[in-house]
């Protein structure tokens, strides 16, 4: 079933970067460390790219006039020798470039828990109280080029603020040099922040640290209400995704079982928030292409190549069947109305496998071609559904307790699931006891020990937008930006000017309680409708 138009060269060069979904270029490669055993050492990656040292010149005009002078038969070898080493090269060239994982922490406690809603509000609590006090004081620039064992005269300031949030011990002696305890206490507050854990300073942690209370007692404040009214189901296995950490864990007995990167919803496409269950999981999956990846991506794509579709094994469906490509006008929209959806196969933008959890807005987990963006420290690219490293390994824990291909009392081990997938065969695996899972937003969020943990606001929703300014004139507001203070304006408005009583009535038709409850309703569809892959359900 795996014809040999999904050989991997033959596709990877041709143009996919059009569905959003296969990622980017590789900006961080070559500055993130590979976390855990699985993946490979970075020196490797200079290897394709390392030229042999060109010989001296007048080292290798000697030897040859002296060869050829005294004994001329080892010229033959000479000449084996020099044939024998360009093979060498060539053979390290012709090597994948391994594959590379942005560092995770290996912290056991999980992000969500039972408590988490609660420990949340304690700590904002307690940021607040630091807020009011007048928080900590605005770190220089010029620390990032201090090193360890020197001094600065801003070194008690950084101590001040790390032992209030308690990174640094209370009883540690006071000193304007950064020494160990203080290197300890800088990684201490890194791991909280989802950066290296160097205990470096370098410009992402002076950032972090100048970060006034106020904000992160907010962000702590919003993150717990988004948590509120959850009825996520908490057993002893569960998955949660972290959109703003953009990782995935696999929870078991309370504890972080396996951690994994992922890629998760770009600003624009925003992954949403998510309770539900993980129910198959897909081998060899198709990709049915979301309608607004049709309109804004692919039409573009076939009016310039023709032969689009066909390269990257996209079937146009109707109702009838297939459709050929040439038949549909690709000036206008209408290929919208027809299913596009995309072979199984190596290049398949949902990779080899899909890990399927039924729910509203047609999010999943899955696997992609695309695995460079794994290795930065910002991933956040995808058209909503998530992205991850290492599926197969969480397939695997997934699918424990689940018979395996050979029946009842087998397992689905590695060599099992790469066997399954390599057939080539479209192939639904249902779980005996689905695993509850669920995505949340969580920017600042507190673990049972006390220590608060932080990530980017992302998707800006910690900061409610601001209120529409009142209208300055007569003029009709915008639809659903009408304000409780702008309704007494049309008073003013000449044309009611016959009868004076009426502006009355016509300040009064504003005032229901409508443009405020579509006001909010608009709110929640920046989190959760952003998403095109919600448009159609792929299968």
């Amino acid at each position: 079933m795996v014809p040999a138009r999904f050989r991997l060269s033959a596709r990877l060069g041709a143009g996919l970067s059009v569905l959003a979904l296969l990622g980017g270029p590789v900006g961080a490669l070559a500055q993130v460390a590979p976390a855990g055993p699985a993946a490979a050492p970075a020196p490797p990656l200079a290897v394709p790219a390392a030229v042999p040292p060109a010989p001296d010149p007048s080292k290798n005009a000697e030897p040859k006039p002296q060869d050829s002078a005294r004994n001329p038969e080892p010229r033959p070898n000479d000449a084996k020798s020099a044939e024998a080493k360009p093979p060498e090269t060539p053979k390290k060239s012709r090597e994948p470039a391994p594959l590379v994982y942005a560092k995770v922490s290996s912290d056991p406690t999980p992000t969500l828990t039972a408590r988490t809603f609660l420990d949340t509000l304690k700590v904002a609590d307690r940021y607040a109280a630091f807020a009011e006090a007048g928080g900590w004081e605005r770190l220089p620039d010029d620390l990032i080029r201090l090193k360890p064992g020197e001094r600065s005269p801003a070194i008690p300031s950084l101590r001040h603020h790390l032992t209030l949030t308690g990174d640094l011990p209370v009883d540690a002696p006071p000193s304007d040099r950064l020494d160990p305890p203080l290197v300890a206490a800088i990684a201490a507050f890194q791991a909280r922040h989802g950066l290296p854990d160097s205990g470096i300073l370098g410009r992402l942690t002076i950032n972090a640290l100048n970060v006034p209370a106020a904000t992160r007692q907010r962000q702590l404040a919003a993150s717990a209400a988004r948590l509120m009214g959850s009825k996520f189901p908490f057993g002893e296995r569960y998955v949660v995704v972290n959109i703003p950490s953009a990782n995935v864990e696999a929870v078991e007995n309370g504890t972080v079982a396996r951690r994994y990167v992922a890629v998760v919803g770009s600003p624009d496409k925003a992954t949403p928030t998510v309770e539900t269950r993980i129910t198959d999981i897909n081998f060899n999956p198709t990709w049915t292409v979301p309608a607004s990846v049709v309109k804004n991506e692919i039409i573009p794509q076939m009016r310039k190549n023709p032969g689009y579709l066909a390269r990257n094994h996209i079937r146009i469906l109707g109702p009838t069947g297939e459709v050929d490509p040439t038949k549909i006008d690709w000036a206008g929209d209408k290929a919208v109305a027809y299913t596009l959806r995309q072979d199984s196969g190596f290049d398949n933008s949902l990779g080899q496998v899909r890990i399927d959890m039924p729910n509203r807005f047609a999010v999943y987990m899955h696997d992609t071609p695309a695995k460079s963006l794994f290795a930065a420290a910002v991933r956040f690219h995808s058209h909503g559904c998530v992205r991850v490293g290492q599926v197969k390994e969480l397939v695997g824990w997934l699918l424990q307790g689940t018979d395996g291909p050979n029946g009842p009392g087998t397992s689905w081990g590695p060599i099992e699931i790469e066997t399954g997938i390599a057939d080539g065969e479209r192939r639904d695996i249902k779980l005996v006891k689905p695993v509850p899972v669920t995505f949340v937003y969580l920017t600042g969020y507190a673990t049972p020990d006390g220590k608060a943990h932080f990530r980017d606001d992302i998707y800006n929703l910690d900061t409610p937008p601001p209120a529409p300014e009142p209208a300055a004139t007569g003029a009709i507001p915008p639809a659903g930006a009408a304000q409780p203070a702008a309704t007494p304006k049309p008073a003013a408005v000449k044309p009611a000017a016959p009868k004076p009583v009426a502006p009355k009535p016509a300040a009064a038709k504003p005032t229901p309680a409508k443009p405020a409850a579509s006001k909010v309703t608009t709110a929640k569809p920046a989190i959760e409708g952003g998403n095109p892959d919600a448009s159609q359900p792929p299968r």
